[in-house]
């Protein structure tokens, strides 16, 4: 599946949650309620890297987009560099120590691609709780500080149509 279709596979993963969550039938999702939680912006796309300084090379360089230093987060195994784009934003990543998550992605994936996708929520908790309520599980039992220093969990890709999904709760003035 091409990344495209697994972002609106993944999209369509947390419309049909609201939908079902608000009892209507997707032809009724317009009036979807809005609250305890609610779901904003995609934030960033990330990709797995092998060479994180080549592929910064390119998108500055190249591209000629506008990107961060590189930052090491070790909470999550991972160093990452961000390329702003005029709509959302790419989030380079590349490993961290022995056991980092992204040298597995990488062990089976060794040109690099697509890791996840992060979408914006406005209540991380009220999020989880619903989101368990529909069996769609996450991975760890509560939030991490993520890259942009607010609070992130990952979602199971076996219950996101085969993407992993990161929600990061970003202040409700923030999604617009």
């Amino acid at each position: 599946m091409s990344t495209f279709g697994r972002i609106a596979s993944a999209v369509k993963c947390f419309t049909s949650v609201a939908v079902r969550r608000a009892g209507l039938h997707t032809s009724q999702s317009a009036a979807v309620p809005k609250r305890l939680w609610e779901l904003g912006r995609l934030n960033h796309v990330a990709i797995a890297v092998p060479d994180i300084d080549k592929a910064t090379a390119m998108y500055r360089d190249v591209l000629g987009a506008e990107v961060s230093e590189k930052h090491a987060q070790p909470e999550h195994g991972v160093y990452t560099v961000f390329v702003k784009l005029e709509n959302t934003k790419i989030e380079l990543l590349y490993p961290l120590g022995e056991k980092s998550p992204i040298q597995n992605f990488l062990d089976k994936n060794k040109s690099g691609g697509m890791h996840h996708i992060c979408l914006e929520v406005d209540n991380i908790h009220e999020a989880m709780k619903d989101l368990k309520a529909h069996n769609i599980r996450t991975l760890g039992d509560k939030p991490k500080v993520g890259a942009h220093g607010l609070p992130v969990i990952f979602l199971h890709p076996k219950d996101c149509n085969g993407t992993l999904v990161e929600l990061e709760e970003v202040p409700h003035a923030d999604h617009e």
